[in-house]
C-alpha cells in the first residue's frame, strides 16, 4: 500500500480539521478508495478518525444526498457549541 509523506499528511490533517462532520467522512472515504487496501486502517490513524466514519463515508457517497445543498446538517439538527 502507497503512504503519503510526512509532510502530505500533515497538510491532509488540517485540512480534514477545517471540513464539517459530512466533509470529513466524504473526503477520507475518497482518500481511502485512492489508497486502496490498507487505506481505511492507514487513514484512521492518520488523521485521528474511527474506521467506521470511513465506512459510513464511503456509504454515504453511494447514496443520494438528503440535504439541500450548503447543509451539512438535517433542519433542526442541534451543533456543538
Amino acid at each position: 500500500m502507497k503512504t503519503y509523506s510526512p509532510n502530505a499528511e500533515e497538510a491532509m490533517r488540517s485540512l480534514f480539521e477545517s471540513l464539517s462532520e459530512r466533509e470529513r467522512r466524504h473526503y477520507v472515504a475518497v482518500e481511502s478508495t485512492k489508497l486502496g487496501r490498507g487505506g481505511l486502517r492507514y487513514l484512521a490513524q492518520v488523521l485521528g478518525c474511527d474506521e467506521k466514519t470511513i465506512r459510513r463515508g464511503k456509504q454515504e457517497l453511494g447514496e443520494p444526498s438528503e440535504l439541500p445543498p450548503g447543509r451539512s446538517r438535517k433542519k433542526g439538527a442541534v451543533g456543538i457549541r
